[in-house]
């Protein structure tokens, strides 16, 4: 969970200053994340927003489809939502002393806002696209973004419903 989490953040050869199982988690992050970028449905969800939001589609559409996923976490878990995004959290925070330091920055303003169990809301979405506009370099008019999830909303879900059982199916098998 925890390498899952900051694989972003963790760049080519820094990967070897990790414990196997962080550099299990991070390598489980790349290899969904080019799972995803290679999607043909998600290259449907990315295309629907492309004109507006150009290179910032695939950004939205990740916060999208945690929209979904966080809204039908009780399809997908046992365990409750809320449950779920503390018991993170409090990993998260056990792990301070190995993981970069833009994580714990993010972590710290992710659980205040309790950005996990608040993306099942729209309002959530928007709270998040919002900030991320704010760090963007270029416009990316990310503030916008909720908009474009009401205004497509059933056709987002489809794509999310179609797409998140072949994403767990590849993560079951996936091996280094």
């Amino acid at each position: 969970m925890v390498g899952n989490f900051i694989g972003d953040f963790v760049k080519g050869s820094q990967l070897r200053h990790y414990s196997k199982g962080i550099q299990y988690g991070i390598q489980l992050h790349r290899s969904i994340d080019s799972f995803t970028d290679n999607h043909p449905v998600v290259l449907q969800s990315k295309v629907r927003l492309r004109p507006k939001f150009r290179h910032y589609a695939p950004v939205i559409v990740d916060v999208f489809y945690d929209h979904f996923l966080a809204k039908d976490w009780k399809h997908f878990s046992d365990v409750p939502l809320k449950t779920y995004t503390n018991k993170f959290y409090g990993m998260m925070k056990s792990y301070f002393n190995e993981i970069p330091q833009p994580v714990i920055h993010m972590l710290t303003f992710m659980e205040r806002d309790d950005w996990l169990f608040n993306y099942q809301f729209v309002e959530g979405i928007d709270r998040a696209l919002t900030g991320m506009s704010k760090r963007t370099t270029f416009d990316s008019k990310m503030e916008e973004a909720s908009d474009a999830l009401r205004k497509d909303y059933e056709e987002f879900s489809e794509e999310f419903h179609q797409f998140f059982p072949e994403l767990k199916a590849h993560v079951r098998n996936f091996s280094l």
